[in-house]
């Protein structure tokens, strides 16, 4: 009689247990901050967003010229153009509401900056999305009322504003989130009129594989009427021509106010021209190889582009690399600003499940404290910015420099301790040689 074989139970492949791939968590499966009733903080404190959507009601009543001042991206554009549709519907006139579109490798916090907000005689400004540090008003005019909306990391603001903060109640919301939590109850047409620029303001900064899970808002509705890729689609089409060595911002900004669905974005000329451009310095440079910081932490390519690709070509990376140490995909780009260079860091794919969490801005600030000089204040303002998983700066040439110093790129790693060291087996002689054919006697 044959015996029968015994099949391997399930899990087990040549003697050894199959090893489980751990499930990435969502953005939206972290811990929610709760008062002492259980009540979850979020998107801000409530307080905050009672008195930010009081400055809105004043700002319509007021019948006064009003200054909105959004980022450059896909969130801070949405996120302006959703307070700009709020004031209309509260009453204010168009002629009343004017933007003011940062130039490139400035801040709002910029004297020259300041300056040219000051000169639009606004009585009321709105700045949304720009990243926040202590300093001075927006503007020097006392009369002038000012309202902070973000979500970067920063406990310090200019001095007089009023302010909505997001970035210390996880998960996180986008500037255009928040903005839309803000908007949406002051008047019936917000949430109809203005949920795919949500979407839009969202997926451009958390990325198109977002699960809108709770607290975030049910946002079925909003993708059964617009596609998830027609949404995705729109922010690469925003996102563009800020990308350009032109900075063309006013591009983006003038056709999410005209437009009144993904659709109308992905049909307007210059966008699609700003985009074909994008993607063919996105070729031109991604291919670049990385180096390796000594301790292999953080991966650095470098590039010299007149565009901002850059943090593209680190989300790319970041997707891609992966090694038992590697956290941060960094990507540094000498060719943006004149004697400057802008950088931008991603976590890496396959550190995002790390415990502790990867905190990019920790880990830049690490690096840059081994210094034993000035090299932090010489850097600025503008090191470490943004987010704990998505930041980056911009800082001297020479500064940055001393930053990959400091790095130990591209050195190699020292051997761990009683790990014999790896010898590369002896090639054999090769046997088929000239000799072999013309040497060789009959």
């Amino acid at each position: 009689m044959a015996t029968a074989k015994r099949k391997a139970p399930s899990g087990e492949l040549n003697g050894k247990a199959k090893r489980q791939k751990e499930p990435e968590k969502d953005y939206c499966d972290v811990e929610t901050v709760r008062l002492s009733n259980g009540e979850v903080v979020w998107p801000a404190p409530a307080e905050a967003i009672k008195n930010a959507r009081a400055f809105l009601r004043e700002c319509a009543s007021a019948k006064a010229k009003t200054l909105i001042v959004p980022d450059k991206d896909a969130d801070g554009l949405d996120a302006g153009v959703i307070i700009h549709r709020t004031l209309e519907a509260l009453g204010l006139p168009v002629s009343l509401i004017e933007a003011h579109l940062v130039k490139k490798g400035s801040s709002i916090h910029d004297e020259d900056e300041r300056r040219l907000m000051a000169e639009k005689g606004a009585k009321y400004i709105i700045v949304v999305d720009q990243g926040s540090r202590g300093g001075p008003p927006v503007v020097d005019d006392e009369e002038v009322k000012s309202l902070i909306l973000d979500h970067h990391l920063s406990d310090e603001f200019p001095k007089n504003a009023k302010v909505v903060s997001a970035c210390h109640y996880p998960p996180v919301a986008t500037s255009a989130l928040l903005t839309y939590e803000i908007c949406k109850p002051l008047h019936g047409d917000i949430a109809s009129k203005c949920a795919y620029m949500c979407a839009m303001g969202t997926h451009g900064d958390l990325g198109n594989t977002l699960k809108w899970k709770e607290p975030f808002p049910d946002m079925t509705a909003t993708f059964k009427e617009y596609s998830k890729k027609a949404i995705n689609d729109a922010v690469s089409m925003v996102n563009a021509p800020r990308r350009t060595a032109k900075f063309d911002v006013s591009s983006a900004w003038d056709a999410l106010l005209a437009s009144t669905c993904p659709k109308d974005l992905l049909s307007n000329p210059r966008l699609l021209d700003a985009r074909e451009e994008i993607n063919m310095e996105v070729e031109k440079h991604t291919h670049t190889p990385p180096k390796f910081s000594k301790d292999g932490k953080i991966a650095v390519l470098r590039i010299n582009s007149a565009a901002q690709v850059h943090p593209v070509i680190a989300t790319r990376w970041a997707g891609h690399l992966q090694s038992k140490a590697l956290e941060i995909v960094m990507v540094a780009n000498s060719g943006y600003l004149p004697g400057m260079v802008n950088f931008s860091c991603r976590i890496a794919r396959c550190a995002r499940n790390r415990d502790p969490p990867v905190n990019i801005i920790s880990s830049l600030k690490a690096v840059a404290a081994l210094d034993t000089t000035d090299l932090v204040a010489r850097m600025g303002e503008s090191f470490a910015r943004g987010h704990k998983e998505a930041s980056g700066g911009i800082i001297p040439t020479d500064e940055f420099e001393e930053l990959m110093a400091l790095m130990k790129v591209g050195e190699k790693p020292d051997p761990v301790p009683g790990e014999p060291m790896k010898v590369s087996p002896k090639k054999p002689a090769q046997k088929n040689n000239l000799m072999n054919y013309f040497g060789a006697k009959n």
